[in-house]
């Protein structure tokens, strides 16, 4: 058993291909990404999240339901059903919801209302919310070409942008000083 507080990833193809593990060795990692999953996937999984305990849980969650021409409206349901849930049976879990993370220009518009939707319900419902737009967006609201080969999904330059992101959110999240996680220090001795 370890003593590590446990953090799940809950999300699609993009939470799933993370290397959660080698990204937060200081933490007991949970990897609940689901290639191709959409918000009702997401609802109709909480249960497994639930039965995890997680200390932090970082949701990423949205995009796929674009790409199958769900409703603005369905996805920020769905998206707070789950918010709602999850305060609901883990109280004590600290939540950080992610943007829908930016994509083809052509769906900017609608990443850009479902995102302000769910910044203003998060807030009243004490989660955290981290908003990649800044970070992974052109002007016209495509996902930058330096972060992905698709359009859609991430390189490792694109994670290292997330992370970037992330890090210090999850600090803020957990109640952590800044920089609080282990140092890594380079091994001389192989010189």
């Amino acid at each position: 058993m370890t003593d590590k507080p446990v953090t799940a990833f809950v999300g699609d193809s993009i939470t799933a291909a993370g290397a959660w593990d080698e990204w937060f060795p200081e933490l007991s990692t949970r990897n609940f990404g689901v290639d191709g999953d959409t918000t009702d996937g997401l609802i109709e999984r909480l249960d497994e999240v639930i039965a995890s305990d997680p200390q932090t849980i970082v949701l990423l969650i949205g995009t796929n339901d674009l790409a199958e021409r769900r409703s603005i409206e369905r996805i920020v349901r769905n998206i707070e059903t789950a918010l709602v849930r999850l305060h609901s049976e883990l109280p004590d879990a600290r939540i950080l919801l992610v943007s829908v993370l930016p994509r083809g220009h052509e769906f900017a518009e609608n990443v850009r209302e479902i995102n302000r939707h769910i910044w203003q319900f998060a807030a009243t419902q004490r989660v955290h919310y981290l908003d990649l737009w800044p970070a992974l967006a052109r002007g016209d609201g495509e996902l930058s070409p330096e972060y992905t080969d698709d359009r859609l999904h991430l390189t490792a330059a694109g994670y290292d942008a997330w992370l970037s992101e992330l890090r210090p959110a999850l600090e803020r999240v957990n109640d952590l000083p800044p920089m609080s996680r282990p140092i890594r220090l380079p091994d001389l001795s192989a010189q």
